[in-house]
């Protein structure tokens, strides 16, 4: 009998996804977000909507329902010491919120092993990767102080590669999955840390659900590998889509983004590949370009970055930056990646202009 991991999830939207995974595997999750958010899990409990290749419609998920047990609590209501796993699933930005700042001071000191599902690598990730000066990273985070209680050995980055989103109509605690493909792991640096890891892995491999006509295979898996360089290849994809949905004046879907104009998608693509492998990434860590650009063939919305700025938020994570910021560092550029940097730059200015 294997064992069952007591896990904490910062953050209750996307990281919604990763606690049905446990749950269903019969690990147990408490979600970390706002009260009217903690006090909706803990009454009604989380849905996640998932596609099923061959089947029509989605199949949901109610965490009510499964072996494993969910909660939630606010961010001074949870003890980080109490946990085998902390999974950090909010946006960069909002670690630096009054009690998420604190929160998460306190993982650092714990010593408990921690799994960031940003877009945005937390600062001690990056220390983790060989001839790297992260000191010259800083200005592309939010606030780069809330990382500095962080030992890098206990930090790990799971891409997420899997796109989700909370459907307007419906209440928080609801979450649809547009594009259900794998979070991708990078091994921590003990070999016991990473055994937790390889554990959940199996373990939701195992799982079969019934949604009432019989058990089927669910997607979206944990994968762990070797490389500290796997989760890096979501760089390529967020360059190339998520931030080249910000145009001018608006906004435009992530599909629109990539298939305007192929050629240059796949330019950018390459570039970004070309970067993380001058960083010391293997070819094998990365995915083709066809490969992204069909999968983006199915997403019809701005990316959720684009949308916050449109929305006029101050700050989003800006993986954009530390992207250019590392190129530069390795002699590399681009001149479609300096304008999207720009117009990320120009969005921000003209909302925190606003918004002060």
């Amino acid at each position: 009998m294997s064992k069952k991991y007591n896990t904490l999830i910062m953050g209750a939207s996307y990281g919604s996804l990763l606690a049905i995974k446990l749950l269903l595997a019969g690990h147990s999750a408490k979600m970390v977000c706002l009260p009217e958010e903690a006090d909706l899990i803990n009454k009604d409990g989380q849905r996640v909507r998932m596609p099923i290749r061959g089947r029509e419609g989605l199949v949901e998920i109610d965490s009510r329902n499964l072996p494993g047990t969910l909660s939630a609590a606010a961010p001074d209501e949870v003890d980080p010491a109490d946990y085998d796993l902390i999974a950090l699933a909010m946006q960069e930005p909002q670690y630096r919120s009054p009690g998420v700042r604190e929160l998460l001071d306190k993982v650092a000191k714990s010593g408990v092993p921690c799994m960031s599902i940003m877009n945005m690598p937390p600062l001690p990730y990056m220390a983790r990767i060989p001839g790297l000066d992260t000191d010259s990273l800083k200005h592309c985070y939010t606030d780069p102080t809330v990382w500095d209680s962080f030992d890098p050995k206990t930090i790990t980055l799971c891409s997420p590669d899997p796109q989700a989103f909370r459907p307007p109509e419906e209440p928080t605690n609801v979450l649809q999955v547009s594009l259900p493909t794998n979070f991708k792991v990078a091994r921590f640096e003990s070999d016991a840390d990473t055994a937790i890891l390889r554990q959940i892995q199996a373990d939701i491999e195992a799982v079969r659900f019934n949604p009432g006509d019989g058990e089927i295979e669910l997607p979206v898996k944990l994968k762990v590998y070797d490389s500290v360089f796997v989760p890096l290849a979501k760089w390529s994809m967020l360059l190339t889509g998520n931030y080249r949905c910000v145009q001018q004046d608006d906004m435009r879907a992530i599909k629109d983004a990539v298939h305007s104009d192929l050629d240059k998608s796949r330019e950018v693509y390459n570039w970004v590949t070309s970067v993380v492998h001058a960083m010391g990434a293997d070819v094998a860590d990365q995915v083709p370009f066809e490969k992204y650009a069909n999968a983006a063939n199915g997403l019809a919305k701005p990316s959720s970055a684009a949308r916050a700025l449109a929305a006029g938020v101050p700050n989003i994570e800006r993986a954009d930056c530390l992207v250019r910021t590392i190129a530069l560092q390795k002699g590399m550029s681009l001149d479609t990646v300096d304008e999207t940097v720009g117009m990320v730059e120009t969005w921000l200015e003209r909302n925190r202009a606003k918004a002060s």
